[in-house]
């Protein structure tokens, strides 16, 4: 009885980190060395995911996509156009747990604050200056202005944002860590046109600073 109880406390904190290790995996890990998502016209079987092609049809196409290759509709409200390709648009990433997206900044142009539940995001800016930035849980600013070439990380779950600071339309890449991000977005319809304006300066004054943090700043206030 006395070495059962032994097993038992080797045995449970082992269990734990296994279960604490696989619930902050972003996306389970494919079994196979390929599984181009079967997106069926209509659906009759919901599953945690997608369901993979019959092996004698996949092909090289299924892992290209030019998706990605054309700039976005940036005539809006926010001037800013995101384009994010899951598994369903692109079948190749089914199970990898990727997904890729485009971003289009027109001067002035702004991505709202948002987050991905389930992801982290790598964004690269390949043409412009770009204001990125994200705030953490303790209410801290992270931001930096980004030039062609530079690369910004957006922590998953944590709302963050871009902006276009330069002179001439922006494009940026993205990378995420989730075959299915999800976006939970602060809607610039619901604050208002006002409001978005005076958050766009809010973060270019932010950014003036060039710090590395800046705490307890509020998106709207003085």
């Amino acid at each position: 009885m006395r070495n059962s109880a032994f097993l038992l406390c080797i045995l449970l904190p082992s269990c734990s980190l296994i279960f604490i290790n696989l619930s902050l995996a972003a996306d389970s890990d494919s079994l196979q060395d390929t599984c181009p998502a079967s997106t069926p016209k209509q659906q009759t079987i919901f599953i945690n995911g997608l369901p993979c092609k019959n092996p004698a049809t996949v092909t090289a196409s299924d892992f290209k996509s030019t998706k990605l290759n054309q700039p976005g509709n940036t005539d809006n409200f926010d001037r800013s156009f995101t384009a994010i390709l899951s598994a369903l648009e692109f079948p190749g990433l089914n199970t990898l747990g990727l997904a890729v997206a485009r971003t289009d900044l027109e001067v002035d142009g702004l991505v709202s604050p948002h987050s991905h539940p389930r992801a982290s995001e790598i964004f690269y800016v390949s043409k412009g200056i770009v204001i990125a930035g994200f705030i953490d849980t303790q209410n801290q600013f992270f931001q930096r202005t980004l030039k062609e070439g530079d690369v910004f990380v957006f922590p998953r779950g944590l709302l963050h944002y871009c902006l276009n600071s330069g002179f001439e339309s922006a494009v940026g890449f993205s990378v995420l860590n989730s075959q299915n991000p999800g976006v939970v977005s602060i809607s610039g319809a619901l604050f208002g046109s006002e409001v978005m304006k005076l958050l766009k300066l809010r973060l270019i004054s932010i950014a003036k600073l060039e710090v590395d943090r800046a705490e307890n700043v509020t998106l709207f206030g003085d």
